[in-house]
């Protein structure tokens, strides 16, 4: 912002210098988060082996799992085989893991110097969040869209277009959820070594109880209120009644709770940043 808009937005002007004044810092504020926005994202072409093992891993877990089980297990009433149930959940998990890891990055870049010159700049910390989580989810979302594009080689049938929406916006909520829970994390930890160990728990604690691999239905009395806690289980049942239309939470309750775990983890996260020294 110039120092004519700040005088400005500070009250000379009258009502028109006022209005001026908020469009051009509306129009600033974008602009920070465009740009931290697209570093987030180039970073993704910059490495396309990071990305293809990152969609190939996951593919690879759905081919010897689905395929090994796929002739043992079998799911009456909650899909047409193992494997169909399978890669919803596959692709859910992905992105969560993806997002934590983006969102963590903030780290490295406070490490190497970047976070702190953008610090110094007349830039909030909350456009700062805002910019790193919009990046991070992009590429947690690409990464989960590519791979539910490859899972058609595999066996996934075509779901109908509002199906392939409803799974859309539960990734994308899902992808700024977790990626913003990423930097809350990054946030309050200040050693590399530490913030792996601590996502590493996280990110196994959201899959083991995520109803990801196994019907919620079917595990024991004691894990079931573990499973419906977890955020992700929301997710990954709204995924797959979007691409199978089935699922055994209602499609509104999985919105409904992942829209509200979206909501406080943004705000966490930039309260968190706002704290970090």
């Amino acid at each position: 912002m110039s120092p004519r808009g700040i005088l400005q937005f500070r009250g000379e002007g009258g009502i028109a210098g006022h209005a001026s004044g908020y469009r051009e810092v509306s129009t600033y504020t974008m602009d920070i988060i465009c740009l931290l926005w697209q570093r987030e994202t180039k970073k993704l072409f910059r490495s396309w082996s990071r990305l293809l093992m990152n969609v190939v891993a996951p593919l690879a877990f759905i081919i010897l799992l689905g395929v090994g089980l796929g002739g043992v297990a079998r799911l009456p009433g909650i899909a047409p085989d193992y494997l169909i149930f399978l890669i919803p959940g596959t692709v859910a998990v992905t992105v969560m893991f993806t997002g934590i890891g983006s969102g963590s990055q903030i780290l490295w870049d406070r490490q190497r110097g970047f976070l702190k010159g953008v610090l110094v700049a007349p830039v909030s910390r909350m456009e700062i969040v805002l910019g790193h989580t919009a990046g991070g989810a992009t590429i947690a979302v690409f990464q989960g869209l590519l791979l539910l594009v490859m899972s058609l080689i595999v066996g996934l049938l075509l779901p109908t277009l509002a199906g392939f929406c409803l799974a859309i916006i539960f990734l994308l909520l899902a992808a700024v959820a977790f990626t913003a829970f990423g930097v809350a994390i990054a946030a309050r930890t200040g050693d590399a070594s530490g913030l792996q160990m601590i996502t590493g728990i996280f990110t196994f604690l959201f899959f083991g109880f995520s109803g990801a691999v196994f019907p919620i239905s079917t595990l024991p009395a004691w894990i079931e209120p573990l499973t419906l806690a977890n955020p992700l289980t929301y997710c990954v049942e709204g995924v797959r009644y979007g691409l199978t239309g089935m699922s055994q939470i209602h499609p509104v309750v999985c919105l409904a709770v992942m829209t509200g775990f979206c909501m406080v983890t943004v705000a966490g996260g930039a309260y968190l940043f706002r704290k970090m020294p």
